[in-house]
């Protein structure tokens, strides 16, 4: 059988793991930390919180990813309609805001249904990045109170540093119509590109990988420092050096690169040059349950240091104590790696 290894062990860790299980080959699997899941690993304590490591759902609409993650849990899931809302200067805008823009300062308003109109009558303008079709989709004023505020928060660079590659269906576009009944009535749709998803029943969002766990050799407690391509040569922090003849990789590439042996010095200097940010998860258990009707909250201003709150005792009603409720915020901040 071929000797392949699986760095992580993570959805990617074990989605490589499932697919080589499929070819009849059983992968090893290394992980630096003492769990399983990477960044989908949830946590329960003493006190009966259950946290994810970041507010997981699964909205996925592909029927076979569906079928994957019900099978993995048994069929022991809930499927929940969403409700998320955002908070701008002491305003509670239901989500998305250019659909909601109903009790916002008469003023702003104004402006914001001014620059919409006067963008639909202006030639069209070219769509070079975020920024741009910020711009062009909703008028100047809404464009910069709110996503590229929001923006400069949670991607901690500014719009037009962006392209437009990964917006797909996630910001709405809505017509002048629309716009004017969200300005008008509170009533409007909650449209928004994820409108139900599933949540496990039992033990949070890292149960989906409980049934995938016989498909890998797992070792836990295994940092990689160095990897060697010519030799096929994996070595630890614990000592441990291992061989293998393929290799998949979920490890972030800034990290994977520089324990590669013999890597160029032009790819080394590109990886240094690859911008990310580092997200700190603050999880906050409350003797109460009444914290919120959203199952996550966004915030714009930024005077505010954290993006989002999520309130994970939403998720499913078995997963904390009852009576119970929970908090999870989200802060994002530069890490070693610059950003552009």
């Amino acid at each position: 059988m071929a000797n392949i290894v699986v760095l992580g062990s993570g959805m990617g860790g074990f989605g490589a793991a499932y697919r080589l299980h499929a070819e009849g080959i059983l992968p090893v699997m290394y992980d630096k930390n003492a769990y399983y899941g990477g960044h989908t690993a949830s946590f329960r304590y003493d006190s009966g919180f259950l946290f994810d490591m970041g507010p997981h759902i699964s909205f996925t609409k592909d029927p076979r990813i569906q079928d994957l993650f019900a099978d993995s849990v048994d069929q022991q899931y809930e499927t929940v309609q969403i409700s998320l809302n955002n908070y701008w200067r002491g305003y509670w805008p239901q989500h998305p805001v250019q659909l909601h823009l109903y009790g916002l300062p008469e003023d702003v308003l104004v402006k914001v249904i001014t620059d919409f109109v006067a963008e639909r009558h202006s030639p069209d303008r070219p769509v070079r990045n975020y920024a741009d079709w910020l711009l062009s989709s909703f008028g100047r004023t809404f464009a910069e109170l709110f996503p590229m505020q929001y923006t400069r928060k949670y991607h901690l660079t500014t719009a037009d540093n962006m392209s437009t590659d990964w917006l797909g269906p996630r910001i709405y576009r809505p017509s002048l119509e629309e716009v004017l009944r969200g300005a008008l009535s509170p009533s409007s749709p909650h449209l928004h590109y994820i409108t139900h998803f599933r949540y496990p029943t039992e033990g949070g969002f890292v149960s989906y990988l409980k049934k995938l766990l016989p498909l890998g050799s797992l070792k836990l407690n295994h940092e990689l420092v160095s990897l060697d391509p010519r030799a096929r040569k994996l070595s630890f922090s614990n000592g441990l050096v291992a061989h293998y003849d393929s290799l998949v990789s979920s490890v972030p590439l800034p990290d994977l690169i520089r324990m590669i042996r013999g890597a160029p010095p032009d790819v080394l200097d590109a990886s240094r040059r690859l911008a990310c940010s580092t997200c700190v998860l603050v999880n906050v258990g409350v003797d109460r349950e009444d914290l919120s009707s959203a199952h996550m909250t966004y915030f714009y201003d930024e005077d505010i240091c954290f993006t989002r709150l999520s309130f994970p005792h939403m998720l499913s009603t078995r997963n904390v104590s009852p009576g119970t409720g929970s908090i999870q915020a989200e802060v994002y901040f530069c890490d070693k790696y610059k950003p552009l």
